[in-house]
C-alpha cells in the first residue's frame, strides 16, 4: 500500500511504481551549493533577511546539514523575516537515519567552512543582462555532473540518489529555464515570500531572455528561418541559469541510467527536469525518464500563490525542444500546525515553504523507515530545540 504520508500529484501509477520500487532503500543524498546574483536583489528571495544575509545563506545550510547545531558555524544560519531553515528538516532525517550526505560546489563567491566536492564553478551574474555565465563554465559544470552522477550511482545498487540544492534566488532562475525552453511558467512558480512576487521575477526574466536573443542575433546573423528558434539548452543556461542547474541535470541523466533519482525541490527540480530532456534531446544523450521523479513539501505543491501541479503537467505539453514530458511529482504531508514553535508553523503561513532537500528527506524517511507525522515532528524539534540552546 502507498504510504498515506506521501502524496503523488502527477503521473500516478508511474509514482506508486517507483514507491514500490524504492520502499524500505536508504538514498544517499547529494546537494549542490550555486550562487546568481540574482538572490542579491531586494525583496527577491525571503532566505535570508537582507542582501548581505543571503550572500551567505548557501554556506551556512550547507554548514548545519554537515554538523548539526552544536557546532560553532563559521556561517552562522542567516534571520529570515519568518520561520526556520529548511536544513532543520533535512539534518532531522539524514542525522537520524544515517543518511550519507555529499556537497558540491557549483560556484559560490567563498568557500564554505565544510568538507566539500569543488566542481570548479563559478558564481552567476544576474539572470537580467542576458550572460550569466561564460559557457565554457557551463559546459565544465554539466560534464562534472554527469561524472558525478555516475559515481554517486555506483555505490547504489538497488537504491536511490536524492539530489537536491541551495541556490538563493533559484526560483527566478528556474523562470527563466522554463520560459525559454518555451514552457509557459508565468506566475505558476513559487517563492520563499507567502505571497510570490511574479511581477519582479517575471521583469527579471523578460529583461534577461531579451537580451540573450539580442546578444544571439548579433553572433549569429545568418540563421536558417528552420532553426530561428532552437534553443540550445546549455547557451540557455549560460544567459539566464545558475550554476546549480547543469549539475543537477548532469547528475541525474547519468545516474538514471542505473538506479532512481529523485529532484529534492519544486520549480527549481521542475526546471532541471525540463532542462534534462532538452539537453538529452539535444545532446542525444540517453536517460531513464521513470526512474526520475520531483520531491518536494506540501507547502510547495499545493502553495495558492503559485501553480506547482500545473506546472509539472506543463513540462508534458509543447515546448521549444519538443523533448521534456510530465514528471511524477511526490510531495510529504509533513504538517507543522500542531508545532510548539512558531518558527516552524510559520511554514503553514506559506514562508519559506523548502531548500536543502527537506520534502524529499521527510519522503525518504516515510518510504524507508515508515516514519509518521509524530515522528518526523519530533525529530524536527528536536533540531531547533539544540539550536536554540546553543
Amino acid at each position: 500500500m502507498p504510504n498515506a504520508q506521501i502524496h503523488i500529484y502527477t503521473q500516478k501509477e508511474q509514482g506508486e511504481e517507483w514507491l514500490r520500487r524504492y520502499r524500505g532503500c536508504l538514498p544517499l543524498f547529494a546537494c549542490v551549493l550555486g550562487f546568481t546574483e540574482t538572490g542579491l536583489i531586494p525583496g527577491i528571495s525571503a532566505a535570508g533577511r537582507t542582501p548581505e544575509d543571503r550572500k551567505y545563506t548557501a554556506c551556512a545550510d550547507a554548514e548545519f546539514l554537515y554538523y548539526g547545531p552544536e557546532h560553532k558555524a563559521q556561517y552562522p544560519l542567516p534571520p529570515l523575516a519568518a520561520g526556520a531553515s529548511p536544513v532543520l528538516i533535512s539534518r532531522a532525517v539524514f542525522e537520524s537515519l544515517n543518511i550519507p550526505v555529499n556537497l558540491f560546489n557549483a560556484g559560490l563567491p567563498q568557500p564554505p567552512a565544510v568538507p566539500v566536492i569543488d566542481l570548479g564553478g563559478a558564481p552567476a551574474k544576474c539572470l537580467s543582462g542576458g550572460a550569466a555565465m561564460e559557457i565554457t563554465v557551463v559546459h565544465h559544470l554539466f560534464e562534472q555532473g554527469l561524472l558525478w552522477g555516475e559515481r554517486l550511482a555506483a555505490n547504489m545498487q538497488e537504491g536511490y540518489v536524492i539530489l537536491g540544492e541551495c541556490v538563493v534566488g533559484g526560483t527566478t532562475t528556474a523562470l527563466a529555464i522554463l520560459t525559454g525552453l518555451g514552457i509557459n511558467a508565468a506566475g505558476k512558480v513559487n517563492s520563499s515570500h507567502p505571497i510570490c512576487n511574479h511581477g519582479q521575477k517575471w521583469a527579471l526574466v523578460q529583461a534577461g531572455l531579451e537580451k540573450m536573443r539580442r546578444n544571439r542575433e548579433q553572433g549569429e546573423i545568418n540563421l536558417q528561418s528552420s532553426i530561428q528558434n532552437s534553443v540550445d539548452p546549455l547557451k540557455l543556461v549560460a544567459a539566464v541559469g545558475d550554476p546549480m542547474q547543469v549539475v543537477v541535470a548532469g547528475m541525474a541523466i547519468a545516474a538514471s541510467r542505473s538506479c532512481g533519482v529523485m529532484l529534492a525541490g519544486g520549480t527549481q527540480m521542475l526546471a532541471v527536469y525540463a532542462l534534462i530532456g532538452a539537453i538529452a534531446k539535444t545532446y542525444a544523450l540517453s536517460w531513464q525518464p521513470e526512474a526520475v521523479v520531483v520531491g518536494t513539501t506540501r507547502w510547495v505543491a499545493e502553495d495558492p500563490t503559485g501553480a506547482t501541479v500545473d506546472l509539472a503537467l506543463s513540462l508534458g505539453k509543447d515546448n521549444l525542444t519538443q523533448s521534456a514530458r510530465t514528471p511524477t511529482l511526490f510531495a510529504t504531508n509533513l504538517s507543522f500546525a500542531d508545532s510548539r514553535y512558531p518558527q516552524l508553523r510559520a511554514y503553514e503561513q506559506g514562508f519559506v515553504k523548502e531548500g536543502m532537500g527537506a520534502g524529499a528527506a521527510c519522503i525518504a524517511a516515510h518510504l524507508s523507515q515508515d516514519w509518521q507525522q509524530h515522528q518526523l515532528l519530533s525529530a524536527i524539534e528536536s533540531q531547533l530545540e539544540r539550536l536554540i540552546i546553543e
